[in-house]
């Protein structure tokens, strides 16, 4: 077997184990709190499904945003998408394998029938590949024919690196504050014509962007207050 071909099986076996316990030990480290929970709850309560979207840079610590809850999540069919599958599927979701690319009308169906059977959906729609924070077209397609809700969602942490890959993936450190925030529904009107999907995408877009800045600014007030102690300490 090749050197190549070596690395390759390592990922394929030791990537989904590696990533669920960096996931496990930061969830059960971190402090997590979450901004606007009632909006997640009054359809978890009415048993509505919902189609969650977060930036593949702030995808790590999603599975924690719905603990508990009956989750399939869109993940890209190659090799890095298939390595978060077995990931997730380790925390009770169901990995749907399709992208915008490859594989996309298939995992549109895929998602649809978990829909009617209750589920909820999660969509990175800006992966797998970017461009960075820009929405897919897909979660627009998939919310006309379904009639469920996007429901936007961003998370932070008080403490993180910024790694420098195309998405600038946040990973948070252990024994920090982390935070979910949620934001209102959007609905997607089955009948709208082109100019109006597309105005959906940019809303959509638009909205999730502010949403990650609200999660990035959530702690600076902590930020601030430890500068000024550390300041006057000096």
């Amino acid at each position: 077997m090749s050197l190549k071909r070596l690395k390759k099986k390592w990922v394929e076996w030791f990537g989904p184990w590696l990533a669920y316990h960096v996931i496990r030990v930061l969830g059960r480290t971190m402090r997590l709190e979450v901004v606007n929970p009632h909006i997640q709850q009054q359809f978890v309560k009415n048993g509505i499904p919902g189609i969650g979207v977060f930036w593949h840079d702030r995808l790590l610590m999603m599975p924690f945003a719905y603990e508990g809850k009956k989750l399939s999540f869109l993940v890209s069919p190659h090799r890095d998408g298939q390595v978060v599958g077995k990931a997730l599927k380790k925390f009770g979701l169901t990995p749907i394998l399709g992208s915008s690319t490859r594989g996309g009308a298939s995992a549109i169906k895929a998602m649809m029938r978990a829909i009617q059977n209750g589920s909820d959906i999660a969509i990175v729609p800006d992966g797998p590949r970017g461009p960075r924070h820009r929405l897919q077209f897909g979660v627009i397609e998939l919310a006309r024919r379904t009639g469920a809700p996007i429901l936007p969602i961003a998370f932070s942490a008080s403490k993180k690196k910024i790694f420098n890959t195309w998405d600038r993936f946040l990973l948070p450190y252990p024994f920090s504050k982390g935070v979910f925030v949620w934001g209102e529904p959007i609905y997607v009107d089955r009948h709208g014509d082109r100019e109006y999907l597309e105005a959906m995408r940019h809303l959509v877009e638009n909205r999730l962007n502010a949403l990650t800045e609200e999660a990035d600014r959530y702690f600076e007030a902590d930020q601030n207050v430890s500068n000024v102690k550390s300041h006057q300490g000096g």
